[in-house]
Formats: structure tokens, C-alpha cells, sequence
């Protein structure tokens, strides 16, 4: 009874579990739903699968081609700005530009007045015309001195000569006139005595009349010969006086004449000096005609005009008339922070995107800056004060446009500009 009992309540569970599962069997339509939905949860799975791969790929290209170039907005194009300012003072008679004028180099910007330059002119040529001559003059006087310096130093040595061979001929004749008065005082002397034998002889009758009048004649004539003689001597002397004088004058000729040389250099010298003075003159005459020249302003080099005059100024040195904008040779300064400086390099290509037409120009870096941005403000930072605050420095970075990317000349300096430098 029991294992009857047991073997009922054994077969009791196959019998549930047989009815269980006959009623859980699914049917045809719900398995076939969920085969679908089992189908749908796969290829939603690989759908999401190959989107993650595909936006890891573009992600990689995406930070690839970021990190490919270095940008900046704090960009600006630059470029030559010629302030042309007049050289000398005077009157604005015609201005030849308008503003925002394009002009080629060498083209007339405006002209000063030119008339009280033009008689300045003049005034140069009338005196160099004049310091020429006077040099020509001076320069003719130098041979001519030296030449008759030379003659009149032979003169007075020969003068010198001959006066000194005067003295010594005179000084011959004084001693003949010395030797003859000493000859015919002795003859007088002789005479004389005989003269007064005869006289007393003939007052004793000794002697004839005759021979007492012979010796007193004798007596006279040698007393003449005696004062004859005295003066030849005094005569000679003169002459010997008169030669010696000769000489000093010839001496004191000669020692002039001798000067020469000296005279001859001094006139040397101011020939120099006229030679100066036409260079000098030439000189000036060289800058009257600058100044003329200076009367027509011109245009450094080529580009769009901004002017500052107008006709009727009176204008002095220095004072600005006329800007030129280079706009043919425009580049971009770009301040890019210290942080990416890092890959970038001289010669790298850069795209610069201009705001002003929404289009792109191609260049390339040219050259780094020695300094950030701050060191060149009027009022540089103070970091020795000890409130310093670390801040991301600016460095400029100078870009030149690539040839003919310009030829329709639309960039104006100023203008805001995004440089990309292709880094990689």
C-alpha cells in the first residue's frame, strides 16, 4: 500500500512535468518574433559595433588633422608704410594725388614752389664762376713769382758783388789819393823851406831874383798840389762811403729777395685757398640744386596714397605730407601664444583666411620674432616686484604671402586675418 502510494506520488511529478511542458511549447508565431527580435538585438549590436569604429576613425582623423597646424585669430595684416615728408621749407603750389590714390614709384606726389630756389641757383653759379677765376689767377702768380724770385736772387748777389767790388776799387783810389796828398805835402814841406832859404839868401844878395821867384813859385804850386791832393782824398773817401752804402743796399736786396721762397708758399697758399673756395662754392652750388630738386616730392615706392597737404600750405623740414601703403608687399603678423611655438619652424606653409572677402591666401613662415609682444609695449611688465602672475606670452610671427597671391592688390594693412601653420 505504501510503495503503491510512493509510486503514485512518483509518477505524479512526469505527469505535471509532462503536462508543464506541453504547455509551455511555444507556438510557430511567437518563435518566429522572437527570432526576429533576437535577429534585430544582433544587428543592433554590430550597427553600434562598426559606428563606434567608424567614429573612432574619424575621431583619429579628426585629432590627427588638429593636431596637423597651429591657429590663431590674433592676426592681423602688415606691410610697409612710407611717410614721405618735404626737405625743405616753402609754399605748396600744386598737390598732383588724391587720397586712396594707387601711384607708381617716382611719380610727382606734389610740388613746393620753386622760384626763391631757382635764384639761389643762380646766385651758386655767379659765385663759383668768380672763386674760379680768382683761383685761375693765383695759380698763373706761382710760376711767374717763383721764376722772378729766382731772377731777382741772382741780381742781388751779382749786385752784392759789384757793390762790394766798388767799395774795394774806391778803397784802392782812397789810398792813391792818401799816398799822393802824403807825396805832395812832402813836396809842399821841401818847397816851402826852400822858399824861405831863398828869402833870406836874397836879402844878403846871394842869390838872383829870378830863382827867389822860381822857389816861391814852386812853394805855391806845391802848397796847391797839397790842398789838390787833400781833396782827391776827401773825394775818395766819399766814393768809399757811396760804395760801403751800395753795399748795405745790396745786402739788405738780397736778404729780401731771398724771401722769396717764403712768398712764393704764402702765394701757394692762397692759391690753395682759392682752390677751397671753389670747392666750397661747388659745394654750395650742389646743394642749391638739391634744394631745387627737393622742390618736387616723389613718391618712394609704389602704393595707395593717404596725403596731409593741400595747396596753400607753407610746409618746413620734416613735416609729413604724404603716407604711402605698400600694399604690394604686404605680410601677416601673427601672435601666437608661447604654448605653440613648440613644432613650428621657418618655411612651414601656412593658410591664411581672410575675414574682410572669406577667402584663403597660401604662404609660409618667414621668421620669429626675438621677443614676445609685451616686450616691445610702452609699458613693459614688472616682474621683479614679486606679484608676479604666469601668463601665456604672445610671440609675432611674421607670414609672407606666396607669389601673385596678392596681384589683385585687395589686402589693406590692418586687416584681421586666421593663419593656419601646417605644422605636419
Amino acid at each position: 500500500m505504501a510503495d503503491q502510494t510512493q509510486v503514485e506520488r512518483v509518477d505524479a511529478p512526469t505527469e505535471n512535468v509532462s503536462a508543464t511542458a506541453t504547455s509551455d511549447m511555444p507556438s510557430p508565431k511567437l518563435s518566429q518574433e522572437r527570432e526576429q527580435a533576437t535577429r534585430r538585438s544582433s544587428q543592433l549590436r554590430w550597427f553600434l559595433l562598426g559606428g563606434a569604429i567608424v567614429l573612432a576613425i574619424v575621431g583619429f582623423f579628426v585629432w590627427r588633422y588638429m593636431s596637423s597646424y597651429e591657429d590663431t585669430d590674433d592676426a592681423e595684416v602688415d606691410g610697409h608704410v612710407n611717410n614721405v615728408s618735404a626737405r625743405i621749407s616753402g609754399y605748396i603750389l600744386k598737390v598732383n594725388v588724391d587720397d586712396n590714390q594707387y601711384v607708381d614709384k617716382g611719380a610727382v606726389l606734389a610740388e613746393i614752389d620753386p622760384r626763391d630756389y631757382q635764384v639761389a641757383v643762380e646766385k651758386a653759379k655767379a659765385d663759383l664762376a668768380d672763386a674760379q677765376a680768382t683761383a685761375r689767377a693765383m695759380n698763373l702768380n706761382i710760376p711767374v713769382e717763383t721764376i722772378g724770385t729766382t731772377s731777382q736772387v741772382s741780381s742781388s748777389e751779382a749786385d752784392l758783388e759789384s757793390a762790394e767790388a766798388g767799395v774795394a776799387a774806391a778803397q784802392e783810389q782812397l789810398d792813391s789819393a792818401r799816398a799822393q796828398l802824403a807825396q805832395a805835402e812832402a813836396n809842399n814841406t821841401r818847397a816851402q823851406q826852400d822858399a824861405a832859404r831863398y828869402g833870406a839868401l836874397i836879402a844878403k844878395g846871394e842869390v838872383s831874383q829870378q830863382v827867389f821867384d822860381q822857389a816861391q813859385a814852386s812853394a805855391k804850386a806845391n802848397a796847391a798840389a797839397v790842398d789838390s791832393a787833400r781833396a782827391a782824398v776827401a773825394a775818395a773817401q766819399q766814393q768809399v762811403s757811396q760804395a760801403k752804402s751800395h753795399v748795405n743796399a745790396a745786402q739788405a736786396t738780397l736778404q729780401y729777395s731771398r724771401t722769396g721762397p717764403q712768398q712764393v708758399q704764402a702765394t701757394q697758399a692762397r692759391a690753395r685757398a682759392a682752390i677751397a673756395a671753389v670747392q666750397q662754392k661747388q659745394a654750395a652750388l650742389d646743394q642749391a640744386l638739391l634744394d631745387l630738386q627737393y622742390c618736387t616730392i616723389t613718391a618712394p615706392a609704389a602704393g595707395v596714397v593717404n596725403k596731409h597737404v593741400e595747396v596753400g600750405m607753407n610746409v618746413q623740414p620734416g613735416q609729413t605730407l604724404v603716407a604711402v601703403v605698400q600694399i604690394d608687399d604686404a605680410w601677416i603678423t601673427a601672435n601666437f601664444k608661447e604654448t605653440q611655438l613648440e613644432r613650428m619652424k621657418v618655411g612651414q606653409p601656412v593658410t591664411i583666411h581672410v575675414d574682410a572677402f572669406g577667402r584663403d591666401y597660401q604662404g609660409k613662415v618667414e621668421s620669429l620674432a626675438g621677443a614676445t609682444g609685451a616686450q616691445f609695449s610702452l609699458l613693459p611688465p614688472e616682474n621683479a616686484t614679486g606679484n608676479y602672475v604666469k601668463v601665456v606670452q604672445r610671440v609675432p610671427v611674421k607670414i609672407v604671402l606666396d607669389p601673385n597671391q596678392n596681384k589683385d592688390h585687395l589686402l589693406r594693412l590692418g586687416m584681421s586675418v586666421e593663419p593656419k601653420v601646417w605644422v605636419k
